[in-house]
């Protein structure tokens, strides 16, 4: 770990002054050799699910394991949106003249070198290298062993790439060993490091966190909400409730609690919990919601603190907007909440007044995602309120120095 640190930040300084041309150049390679390896990509990952399915790994691990065709044309897109994006890198604002004669501005940089840690999920192995190359930085990826022929396959494209463009292959390393111990060492790294990002469960971001000495760009747990007001257009809410929840169990945006008005739960509720029923969702609720369904279990008061990543969900009946964001303030995660409604003054309320790193009017939690938001993919989404927050693209990944431009001048 050691050496790859070395490695790392050595590759680190020649990649933060390389022109914008040439990282687009190896960004367009390796999406070129993910397209043409889709195949070997597949039969990888195959191996990957085969030996998770052996061990007994549970399902929405499994489904984040899981790369599809459609997963590997999204990945080689990613990388191409991020060659479409502008270069942060070198960015200069704020520039104004001061009393004294000389301009202070600020000038964004690169962070230097970036340790990613990740469990499941091997497209963040191109994400990853995509966004950390575009904004400047060298990185040190460290994926979890139930994808480690995934992301060794992925590897073998973004280093193509990187040759192609005559960038150091070192740029981007995928550290080869499944033993945990690499991580203990990478998260310590502080001559090498600047920041860490984990990606994963709750027990790695909170060993991450308490044990690393570099830096972290974190999110703990995903528990959005959708809260359905009493002014909102009843097909809209049926649509957005059941894509939040069931267009996939096993993601960090997926709607964990679900939050009706009471002056409308008895006409919504049975239409959208039929759907979910139907869907293999398991129901859990307050006592007002349990009245209205009968299939529907009780909730416990964990169960407004749980993730689940899977298909159950909770449902609670609210008096109105104020207990909706007092519920989402006790229970939430900061990660994204929205609100389905017609009343302009209530969706702007719910802006203001609810404290998490995306929240929406009227569409699904699910977009909270780099690639929904147009920054070509992320590193992650920061439930962090310093730095970064929200999906990380390529601003997040960079830093600011002042710069001060004078002719002569001096102090006086």
């Amino acid at each position: 770990m050691q050496s790859v640190g070395l490695e790392a930040r050595a590759a680190s300084r020649l990649v933060a002054k390389a022109n914008t041309a040439t990282k687009n150049q190896a960004l367009i390679a390796m999406a070129n050799a993910l397209k043409r390896d889709e195949q070997k990509l597949l039969a990888a990952n195959a191996k990957d699910l085969e030996n998770a399915q052996e061990k007994g790994l549970e399902d929405a691990l499994i489904d984040r394991l899981t790369l599809s065709a459609k997963g590997v044309a999204n990945m080689a897109e990613g990388l191409l949106q991020i060659a479409a994006l502008a270069d942060p890198v070198g960015e200069i604002s704020g520039l104004n003249y001061r009393p004294s004669g000389i301009q202070v501005g600020k000038m964004r940089v690169p962070l230097g070198v970036i340790g990613i840690i990740y469990e499941a999920r091997p497209n963040v192995t191109a994400d990853a290298a995509g966004l950390c190359l575009k904004a400047g930085n060298a990185a040190i990826l460290r994926g979890g062993s139930e994808a480690m022929n995934s992301n060794q396959a992925i590897a073998a494209c973004v280093r193509e790439g990187l040759i192609h463009a005559g960038l150091p292959e070192t740029t981007v390393q995928v550290i080869e060993t499944t033993d945990r111990a690499a991580v203990g060492e990478l998260i310590t790294m502080q001559d090498f490091v600047d920041v860490i990002v984990p990606r994963g469960g709750k027990g790695l971001i909170e060993r991450i966190s308490n044990e690393a000495r570099v830096p972290v760009i974190k999110h703990l747990d995903g528990v959005c909400h959708v809260y359905i007001d009493v002014q909102a257009d009843f097909d809209k809410a049926i649509r957005i409730a059941d894509n939040a929840k069931t267009q996939r169990y096993g993601t960090c945006n997926t709607m964990e609690t679900l939050l009706v008005h009471t002056n409308i739960a008895n006409k919504i509720l049975p239409v959208l919990c039929n759907i979910y029923l139907d869907k293999g969702v398991e129901l859990r609720g307050d006592a007002a919601a349990c009245a209205i369904v009968s299939q529907m279990k009780p909730a416990t008061e964990a169960d407004w603190f749980e993730e689940y990543l899977a298909p159950i969900l909770s449902v609670r009946v609210v008096d109105g907007l104020d207990q909706a964001i007092d519920h989402i303030t006790r229970y939430g995660s900061q990660h994204t909440d929205t609100i389905v409604t017609e009343n302009y003054t209530r969706s702007r309320r719910f802006l203001r007044e609810v404290d998490s790193s995306s929240v929406m009017i009227n569409t699904s939690t699910r977009f909270a995602d780099g690639f929904e938001y147009g920054l070509g993919a992320e590193i992650g989404i920061s439930t962090d309120k310093i730095h970064a927050r929200g999906p990380v693209g390529l601003e997040g990944l960079t830093s600011q120095k002042y710069i001060v431009l004078g002719d002569g001048h001096i102090r006086q």
